[in-house]
Parts: C-alpha cells; sequence; structure tokens
C-alpha cells in the first residue's frame, strides 16, 4: 500500500518579470534593439527616443532615476466593483518561461545550398529527378557532406515525398550534384571529397600519384605512415614529398570555406575602451541604452479618468483595464532596460578591475586567472547573471574586438606556488608547437618535460586536453617529410 506523505519544503522560483529580466541581459545589442521595436509596436503606452551618445562608467547612478511619469498611478478599486474580474487578469500566454528567442542578425550572402540549387535549375531533370535532386542538395551540411547513405535516402524520399525510388536513380542524381561548384561538395566522407577535388585537376605526375593515394593507401596517409606508402609505390620520399603538398591544397571542408557561400553574423562591441593618459576608459554603446518613455497620451487618459469620479460604466471600464494595463506593462519594461544597463557596466567594470594588467598591455600572458565567481562576488550578482553577460557580449579594446568570455580562464599554478592563468599555459604550448622541428614534433610528454623546466607544474594528460581544445593534432599527425 502507497503511503501518503506531507512535508514541507521552502523552494526560490523566479516571477515572469525576473525571467524575462534575465532574457533581456543576455540579447546582443541588435537583439536588443528589435526586442525594443517589438515592444514598442505592441504597447501603444511605450514611446522612444532613442540615444545617440554612450553611456559612460560613472552615468551608472543616474540609470537608477525613474521618469516623474513612472509615478503617476491611482487606485483603479475605487472604479471596479468587487464582483467583477478585470479581464486583463483572464489574459493567458502561451509561451513558455523557459522559451530563448534565437534572432540572429544576418549580413548579406547566400548559403552553399542557395548555390546549389541555382546549378541545379541549370540542369534539365524529369519531375521525380528534379525532387530527388533537390531533397540530396537539402541534405548538404554546412561543410559540403552528404552524411546519410543512398539507402538512407531512399527511406526518407518514400516517407517525405512518396517517391519509391531505386538506387541506380540515387546515384545518378548523387554524382550529377558532386559535380557542381563548389569541387567536393556531396561528398560522402573526406576521402571522396578529395579525389572528386583530384579528378577536376589537370594530369600530372603527382597529380596521377594522389589518386593512387588517397584511392588505395588513404589509411597510411591520414595516418602519416609515409614510410609505408613509398615503400609500397617504390617511389623516392621527394616524390612523395611533391605529392602530398598537391594534396595539402585541397579543401577538406569545401562549403565551410567558403566566405561568399556563408551568412556572416554582424558583431556590434557592446563596449568601448581606450587608454586615456594611462588610464583606462570604457563606455557602454548607446544602442544598448534606448531612452523610452511612458507615453503622454495615455498617462493623461488615466488622469482624465480619475479627474472624472463617479462610477464608470462596463465599457469605459474594460478601456480604463486596458489603458491600465499597458502603463504597467511600459513601466516595467524601462525599468527593466535601466537594470540591464546597470548590470552590463557593473560586470564590464569589475573586468576591468580585475584584468587591469592585460587591458593596460594587451599581452595574452598578462591575463589573470578569472572565473564567473571573482566578478559575482565583486559586484554582488548572481553566477548565473554574470553568465548571461559575458555569454553575449563584446568589447572593442586597442587590441581588438573580443567576447568578454575570453577574460576568463582557471588557473593553475606554477612550482614556486605563483597563479596563472590556463590561457597563458595554452599560449605556450603552442609556441612550443610552431617552434618545434616538423622532421620530430614534440610530443605531450616532451611538452611537460619543457614547461616543468620552466616552472610550470602540469601532467602530460593535462597538456593532452588544452592541445585537443586547441585543435592540434598530436604528434605524429604533425609530422612532415
Amino acid at each position: 500500500m502507497v503511503k501518503q506523505i506531507l512535508h514541507q519544503s521552502l523552494q526560490q522560483k523566479l516571477s515572469p518579470q525576473q525571467i524575462q529580466l534575465m532574457k533581456l541581459i543576455e540579447l546582443s545589442t541588435l537583439e536588443l534593439e528589435q526586442k525594443v521595436k517589438d515592444e514598442i509596436e505592441t504597447n501603444p503606452a511605450l514611446d522612444d527616443d532613442f540615444s545617440t551618445e554612450s553611456i559612460e562608467k560613472d552615468d551608472i547612478d543616474l540609470l537608477e532615476d525613474s521618469p516623474d511619469s513612472l509615478e503617476n498611478d491611482f487606485d483603479l478599486d475605487q472604479y471596479i466593483s468587487d464582483d467583477e474580474v478585470p479581464e486583463y487578469k483572464m489574459y493567458s500566454n502561451n509561451f513558455s518561461e523557459d522559451d530563448q528567442e534565437s534572432k540572429i542578425p544576418i549580413v548579406g550572402g547566400h548559403t552553399h545550398l542557395d548555390l546549389l540549387q541555382s546549378q541545379l535549375n541549370e540542369v534539365k531533370l524529369v519531375e521525380k529527378e528534379q525532387k530527388i535532386a533537390e531533397y540530396i542538395i537539402g541534405c548538404v551540411d554546412d561543410d559540403g557532406y552528404i552524411r546519410r547513405t543512398v539507402e538512407e535516402i531512399i527511406d526518407d524520399l518514400v516517407f517525405k515525398e512518396n517517391l519509391i525510388c531505386e538506387t541506380s536513380e540515387i546515384k545518378k542524381i548523387l554524382f550529377i550534384v558532386q559535380d557542381f561548384d563548389p569541387p567536393g561538395v556531396g561528398a560522402r566522407d573526406l576521402q571522396e571529397c578529395l579525389l572528386l577535388q583530384l579528378k577536376r585537376k589537370e594530369p600530372n605526375q603527382y597529380i596521377d600519384l594522389a589518386l593512387e593515394i588517397i584511392t588505395h593507401h588513404f589509411k597510411q596517409f591520414v595516418n602519416k605512415h609515409y614510410s609505408k606508402i613509398y615503400e609500397k609505390l617504390k617511389i623516392d620520399q621527394e616524390l612523395l614529398r611533391l605529392t602530398i603538398r598537391e594534396i595539402e591544397k585541397l579543401n577538406p571542408k569545401p562549403a565551410a570555406n567558403s566566405i561568399e557561400t556563408k551568412y556572416t553574423q554582424q558583431i556590434i562591441p557592446d563596449f568601448t575602451i581606450t587608454i586615456e593618459n594611462e588610464k583606462i576608459v570604457f563606455t557602454l554603446n548607446a544602442r544598448n541604452a534606448p531612452s523610452l518613455t511612458i507615453s503622454k497620451e495615455y498617462s493623461n487618459m488615466l488622469q482624465l479618468y480619475k479627474e472624472s469620479g463617479g462610477v464608470l460604466d462596463k465599457e469605459n471600464k474594460q478601456a480604463l483595464l486596458f489603458v491600465k494595463q499597458k502603463l504597467d506593462s511600459a513601466r516595467w519594461f524601462i525599468s527593466a532596460i535601466q537594470q540591464r544597463q546597470q548590470t552590463l557596466i557593473s560586470t564590464m567594470s569589475s573586468i576591468i578591475k580585475i584584468q587591469e594588467k592585460y587591458f593596460s598591455t594587451g599581452d595574452e600572458k598578462d591575463l589573470s586567472p578569472m572565473i564567473l565567481k571573482d566578478v559575482s562576488e565583486d559586484i554582488g550578482l548572481d553566477i548565473s547573471t554574470i553568465s548571461r553577460v559575458v555569454n553575449s557580449k563584446y568589447v572593442e579594446t586597442p587590441y581588438g574586438i573580443k567576447s568578454l568570455k575570453y577574460y576568463f580562464s582557471e588557473s593553475m599554478s606554477k612550482v614556486d606556488g605563483e597563479s596563472v592563468s590556463v590561457k597563458e599555459i595554452k599560449l605556450l604550448i603552442k609556441e612550443k608547437i610552431e617552434n618545434e622541428n616538423s622532421d620530430k614534433p614534440l610530443n605531450d610528454l616532451a611538452l611537460v618535460t619543457i614547461l616543468n623546466d620552466e616552472g610550470y607544474k602540469i601532467a602530460r594528460r593535462t597538456i593532452a586536453k588544452y592541445r585537443e581544445q586547441m585543435n592540434i593534432p598530436v604528434a605524429r599527425l604533425r609530422k612532415k617529410l
């Protein structure tokens, strides 16, 4: 028998207003502009007067001042009888509080799919072939590969397009797509991608040998077992070196690396940092600080209702409730925008204080270890709030535009007890690898020995982890002929 147990528990839950404020904080500059425009369009009680100047750090106190119009409220109960439920209290919101807005500012360009479709339009196909081709093009990913097998494509076409196709029909259209530009697009794996590109080149001694290597010795090639290749093919090392140079000119991601086929997300810095008389000065982008006010027309409506006295009829009650709801919403939104500005300025001030040495020199080695908790404790805000600011904001500095995430890293201890940033360790590893002998690249154990000799206390598995995070292959794969 199931027992019923009654117990009390204390839980913390964010109010809808707090959730909306958190969503405002994580918006980028362009996303905030769109949010403000949307709010103005849906709330006639909100007026805009966009600012044209950046907000200085010293202006933070001014953000706490509210316009007098925000306080001009009055009690509606005198106009509404107890037996009536205001209509605005019955409004429902069909969106989850956890929904994330994912609008991305886009700046021109054509995707690789657009280019493939335009080339398809120049090919004469019957109706069935056209549908197959369009589906295959839709399967091409951002790198230019088709990750689905012919059998999976056949199944998809049956269920999604009600088309029954033979393997030969799919392969025929697939080969047509693989003839499109950029060379290598439509390949099902790296080997096929390289072969498609090699077959488009003018034949010569090196291209012919490259085709032989990629076709029959691909595994040895990717693992850089060069000695096995030239022994098997009975060629000298110099010929193999020149052939590999031709292969290295090929593009392993034909769609991803084509600038003209990519959409570009525009980055607008939220902050600007300058060095003035050896002092670090920062400003908040004016586009993060829209000047919003309460509509005078709507404020006057409430004032007229207040001065009218007496009991309103049902129609006027509904109108009054609508006005009150819109004014409350406008006031909250203005307050939320101000809190967002204050949070951004406080967070940036703390980051500059902790990373003052770096901002003065611009040298990555001067980055201090810093985690979200450090900033959170410094300005008295929750770690989750700092995370939302950091994950979506950028700052323009004399050393380039950086994401705020760039300035955060864990710390490690040197042999003498000094704490250093993980970024400094990664930079050292990268420098050592860039300056290594390509004939005998440094393995992880050798890197451990070098860094330990320089006073950095680090384990081999840590070296391996940081190397992988920087997308640097193992020593064997860095070896060159």
